[in-house]
């Protein structure tokens, strides 16, 4: 991988000197602990538990989150993190997408300050992990009609149901579960790890981020104290307050994959000889990779735009959407062709394109499929919603 990602209208001079330094750390990190390791890893289909605490010296987890012994960090620095993360690894973005931005900040949107106080700092430190369990066997993209059901019962709810998909669900120290109450209306409760009635199991048989678990969860009478039900979740559109205030840094993963699949395509053309000369110096390669480049180019400045939106609080969720749709579409695209590159070695993952490539195809479907992003777009640029057969929205 090269020292320097392709930069061809001069990005960095639009980034605060801070942010620079923050995307240098993460880089940093990425390149000296994350790529000689992480191969075997996802080979193995292994969490590597062993950068947790290198993680958390970088001083990057919890995001915008101010206070609690988050870095409170702009939502442009928090795009680059999650962009360098992802150039290094999907699996390890993916890990700290679900624990910072869903799990952390579900807790500090819709938690009280005695629940910010209480789970925040553990998170922060990484001494606690969390997980976000939302999606269920029967809802994925119609999240919203979830059955997870939540009964009061004297000092505690009881919870009752599955959820599928759900990250780090099975190490997580606390698992925020997404429930209907007695009223119908979706709130939010933390699951603390040992809580009889709760089982997660990793699910296996992945091609895509094999080095993060994702968790079949099954939830029987399972007993959470009153204090654990986040305290300001009222409502499913609260659910989806976390959901819009995330889904822009899946945008910034995409184009972290996408960089990384050009850089090791570019360096592998300059390297690899055939017909007496570097495959560089074809035309149709130089094709390939002029191409690539734009694209990167625009998502660059697209992620730039987005977060410049979000640190002014003016990002709408169809503005993620459309960020996200864009840009998962295009870094598919470029890491397919960067796998073209590299011919055969494309399929070995010791070049590390093979890794990318197969985890783009994760990246392209979590947090809203490809389709479902675009009907949020047309709903907002035609005032007329086509998701759900135009059903009355659940609570």
């Amino acid at each position: 991988m090269s020292a320097e990602s392709p930069d061809f209208y001069a990005f960095e001079d639009l980034l605060e000197p801070a942010e620079i330094e923050i995307r240098d750390r993460v880089r940093a990190f990425g390149e000296k602990e994350v790529l000689p390791r992480i191969n075997e890893y996802w080979e193995r289909a292994e969490f590597p538990f062993e950068l947790i605490p290198l993680l958390a010296e970088t001083g990057v987890v919890g995001g915008t989150i101010e206070g609690y012994g988050c870095p409170g960090m702009s939502n442009m620095a928090a795009g680059l993190v999650a962009a360098e993360l992802a150039r290094a690894d999907g699996s390890i973005g993916t890990f700290n997408g679900v624990h910072s931005f869903l799990a952390m900040q579900s807790i500090a949107l819709l938690g009280d300050e005695e629940q910010r106080e209480r789970f925040l700092p553990p998170m922060a430190r990484l001494e606690k992990l969390g997980a976000f369990g939302l999606t269920e066997p029967a809802h994925g993209s119609d999240a919203v009609g979830l059955e997870t059901s939540a009964r009061r019962d004297g000092d505690a709810f009881v919870l009752n149901g599955a959820k599928k998909w759900i990250g780090n669900g099975s190490i997580a120290d606390f698992v925020i579960i997404w429930a209907r109450g007695e009223d119908g209306a979706v709130g939010g409760y933390v699951v603390e790890k040992g809580t009889p009635g709760f089982e997660a199991t990793v699910m296996t048989g992945k091609t895509a981020l094999r080095a993060v678990w994702q968790a079949e969860i099954t939830l029987t009478d399972v007993r959470v104290p009153a204090e654990n039900k986040l305290a300001n979740c009222h409502s499913f559109k609260d659910v989806s307050q976390v959901l819009d205030r995330t889904r822009y840094t899946v945008a910034w993963r995409a184009l972290g994959l996408a960089t990384a699949a050009y850089e090791l395509a570019l360096a592998h053309a300059l390297q690899r000889e055939q017909f007496g000369q570097p495959i560089a110096g074809f035309q149709l390669v130089q094709d390939k990779l002029a191409r690539m480049l734009a694209e990167i180019t625009s998502m660059q400045l697209m992620c730039w735009r987005l977060s410049k939106l979000a640190d002014e609080g003016r990002m709408t969720a169809a503005m993620a959407s459309l960020a996200k749709m864009n840009h998962a579409a295009k870094a598919r695209s470029i890491v397919a062709d960067a796998r073209d590159i590299l011919g055969g070695d494309g399929i070995l993952i010791d070049h590390h394109v093979a890794r990318h490539f197969a985890d783009m195809e994760a990246v392209f479907t979590f947090e809203g499929t490809d389709s479902v992003q675009a009907l949020i777009v047309g709903r907002a640029i035609t005032g007329l919603s086509a998701i759900s057969g135009r059903k009355p929205e659940k609570r």
